[in-house]
């Protein structure tokens, strides 16, 4: 494996009132660490520092911003209860659809009889697809439903709905996922995606956009439900970290409530809990349910587990929503079992993809893809994550077992996406990819090869260092069978013949998107701390930052200069006492700072692997509420005898993106260099660093995300002013058409010669152009040059949106190089 690159993220000399806002909140500790954090988040205002730590300063939004479609879902579902209808919830099979399951069915529950007029649908991951099918819509048919409410999924399920709608089985559509070109057949669609990328509502993840519209139902019948609302923001907080969405906005707001309420139930007697299933779930993974990673490491791999190894994953609802004890027991021993099976699956594959690995030459290699006929289908997203961080490349790993027809998991609606934590000793398993939900949760467009039978590879793809899979592989759509995901997760499957030319292609458009830069798997660390600093009073101000989610990853620390004694591991033992191949490393941690040894684990990993003498590792803190005592969780280590230390880069870059005048910060005697402009390529980003090194200034990246037009209107703009001109006989400047445009040098290169085969003609005065139009006739070449110019609009659109969410951490490696 490659070395992997530490970076220590980049601190600031905070203002003395920002440090007393923060210091409010932490009052048996300076605040110091919390306050640096804060800032590098972007938390930067008193009135910021108080909706982020306290969800009472926060006002969320109401359900009816959806619009007009949320209407139309409430009058239909209200139409339903009036007339007696049976209604089908229609879930997903991951934890976030699972939750979305359960919220509509104890939500929707307070007006329909649950198992005769209200019944759900979970489709089986190992032989169904993400999304609508029809064999599931005939058995809700031929049981008398009249209306269908998806979550978590169905915005691009056309020929399903359609299909349903034939049937006489109205869909409403509650999803986070990528919409469709034109609006579905249905009589409403609830999804976050229509909404502007600054809305309060616009990262909610399904069982969010579920939870909402059972919110809009509670506030049009407010007489109905026995129960109240807030009984299910404890799934809803389930369902959001364990889908990894950004935690801002409604989406922090929700799951701070609903791991209050998480652990107010489960500090109760179990007879007397809510959620019975939960809690059991719970104490099987020996966490107590106040910390977000109780839920990342322990609720939603379990949950994810059951589908992974079983397929079915239908009785997850009833574990999350029964009542009766024994059964929910009953049940939570299942899913722990199917956990500790997936941990042991895990891992055999893990050491066969580490063996393929080692005898590649990654030096050039760009996306890891690697297949192979014994593989389990179900846990390769997870191993392909672990290697993907590791080596700092996108992994692809696919099972070539012999499969026919449709059944394929991996090609989902919306991709592999339920990715989770747990299943790693540590969280940011997307390596720091900045969280854009236009991007990151993006569902798939489908693409059917040949309906006849034939042999498919199925299998799972992670990302890292930023790269947009999803547009890698959805431009190789023409060697695939069914396709769908996100900018850092996707499914796939292929007919097995055409894995070698995709493994060439897709690494060959990598190499060219790359522009030079170089794959290396990076690490950053927030905060540089020592042993004495470990313990409760860091732990609580650490603690102001959750939930931590996607944009708000959980801390990092680098201790420096320290040593491991009392090293030792065990294999982890599943609920019937049997071994399962999954190691666990227990270790005492000490340096120079305190004669107290500070203990820790490291998951995955055997005692031998810790280096003996002096290192430095990155740990993440926690609390251990099986041993109710603090501890860290071991991240990265290397010894001092390795060459590289962590990079204390010498040009400071500032991360000032989408900052107002206003709030831009000054934090430097040293006025920083500013980069107002995005980039279009990392060859414009090294010109920059390059010169803010040569001027000993900071560096300050303040470039806004962009709205860009479709490149079509760019072109028909471009055609019209030309014509303008021409007419006027008017001058014009290169800058004055790349601002008006909004496009660079090399896309109105382009356009130029597509408008010479239009007849035009562009002329050259001083620092002037004149366009003049002598013809009006189109050549055979018009059309392609047409289509150069907006494939050149379109790759410069997709660099820009790249460079407004790619992390400073990568930014910060590319600064390394250019250094």
């Amino acid at each position: 494996m490659p070395e992997q690159q530490w970076i220590l993220a980049s601190t600031e000399q905070l203002a003395e009132w920002f440090l007393q806002a923060v210091k409010q909140y932490t009052p048996t500790s300076s605040g110091q660490f919390a306050a640096q954090l804060l800032w590098q988040r972007g938390i930067r205002g008193v009135p910021q520092i108080a909706t982020f730590v306290n969800p009472k300063n926060y006002l969320p939004a109401s359900p009816f911003e959806f619009g007009q479609e949320m209407h139309l879902a409430v009058e239909r579902l209200q139409q339903a209860w009036e007339t007696g209808e049976k209604v089908a919830i229609w879930g997903d099979f991951d934890a976030d659809g699972i939750t979305s399951t359960a919220v509509l069915w104890d939500g929707l529950g307070q007006f329909f009889i649950q198992n005769s007029q209200l019944v759900y649908y979970i489709p089986n991951r190992l032989i169904e697809s993400h999304g609508l099918n029809y064999q599931g819509i005939d058995k809700l048919a031929n049981q008398g439903c009249k209306l269908i409410v998806t979550c978590d999924t169905g915005s691009t399920s056309i020929d399903e709905i359609t299909y349903a709608k034939q049937l006489g089985i109205d869909v409403i559509v509650t999803d986070h996922h990528t919409l469709p070109a034109e609006r579905p057949p249905v009589t409403a669609i609830i999804n976050p995606q229509y909404l502007p990328s600054d809305h309060k509502l616009f990262h909610l993840s399904g069982v969010a956009v579920a939870y909402k519209l059972v919110e809009a139902l509670f506030q049009k019948l407010p007489n109905i439900p026995q129960q109240p609302l807030e009984d299910l923001l404890d799934l809803v907080a389930v369902g959001l970290i364990a889908d990894l969405v950004q935690l801002s906005g409604d989406c922090r707001y929700l799951a701070q409530l609903g791991i209050g309420r998480l652990q107010a139930d489960f500090k109760l007697p179990p007879a007397q809990r809510r959620r019975p299933g939960v809690g059991r779930l719970l104490e099987l993974c020996q966490k107590s349910g106040d910390r977000p990673t109780d839920i990342s490491f322990g609720l939603g791999p379990r949950i994810n587990a059951v589908s992974r190894i079983q397929g079915d994953a239908s009785f997850c609802v009833e574990l999350l929503t029964s009542r009766d004890q024994a059964r929910v027991h009953q049940l939570a021993e299942a899913t722990e079992l199917a956990n500790s099976r997936r941990k042991s699956l895990q891992k055999e594959v893990t050491q066969q993809v580490n063996h393929k690995i080692n005898q590649m030459d990654l030096s050039t290699t760009s996306v890891i893809v690697l297949d192979d006929p014994q593989w389990a289908v179900g846990v390769l997203g997870l191993v392909a994550g672990q290697v993907a961080q590791e080596t700092g490349r996108p992994t692809i790993l696919l099972s070539t077992e012999g499969v026919e027809g449709q059944g394929d998991a991996g090609t989902r609606g919306h991709g592999d996406g339920d990715t989770e934590m747990g299943t790693r000793g540590h969280g940011d398993i997307i390596n720091n990819f900045s969280a854009s939900p236009r991007l990151s949760f993006s569902a798939s467009s489908m693409f059917a090869s040949s309906p006849h039978l034939q042999s498919l590879a199925r299998g799972s793809a992670r990302s890292v260092n930023s790269v947009d899979l999803y547009q890698l592989v959805k431009n190789q759509a023409h060697l695939l069978h069914r396709f769908g995901g996100h900018p850092y997760a996707a499914g796939l499957s292929l007919p097995v013949e055409n894995i070698p030319l995709f493994t060439q292609a897709i690494n060959q458009q990598l190499r060219q998107n790359l522009g030079g830069a170089t794959l290396t798997p990076t690490l950053q660390a927030d905060l540089v701390v020592t042993v004495g600093d470990l313990g409760k009073e860091l732990f609580l101000e650490l603690k102001l930052l959750e939930p931590c989610g996607m944009g708000n990853p959980v801390p990092k620390l680098l201790i420096q200069n320290c040593w491991f004694e009392n090293g030792w591991h065990r294999n982890q033992q599943d609920s019937q006492g049997k071994k399962i191949q999954y190691i666990k490393t227990e270790f005492d941690l000490r340096d120079e700072s305190t004669k107290n040894p500070f203990p820790g684990v490291w998951w995955g990993h055997y005692k031998d692997e810790l280096p003996p003498g002096r290192c430095d590792c990155i740990v993440e803190l926690d609390y251990n509420t099986f041993k109710k005592r603090y501890e860290i969780r071991l991240i990265a280590v290397r010894s001092n005898e390795q060459s590289a230390r962590v990079t204390q880069h010498s040009i400071q870059i500032l991360d000032w993106r989408n900052l107002t005048t206003a709030t831009t910060p000054s934090t430097s005697t040293t006025s920083p260099l500013l980069i107002k402009e995005c980039p279009t390529s990392w060859d414009d980003l090294r010109a920059w660093l390059r010169r803010s090194l040569h001027n000993q200034q900071p560096l300050a990246i303040a470039w806004s995300k962009a709205e860009p037009q479709p490149p079509e209107q760019i072109w028909l703009t471009l055609v019209g002013i030309a014509k303008y001109l021409s007419r006027t006989n008017q001058l014009v400047t290169r800058v004055q058409l790349l601002q008006k445009l909004g496009i660079g040098n090399q896309s109105l290169h382009m356009g130029f010669k597509a408008l010479r085969y239009l007849g035009f003609s562009i002329q050259t005065q001083d620092r002037y152009l004149q366009i003049s139009q002598h013809s009006n006739t189109k050549s055979t070449l018009t059309e392609a040059a047409i289509a150069k110019f907006l494939d050149a609009v379109r790759e410069e659109q997709f660099q820009r949106q790249y460079f407004t969410e790619v992390p400073i951490s990568t930014i910060q490696a590319i600064a390394i190089q250019t250094i």
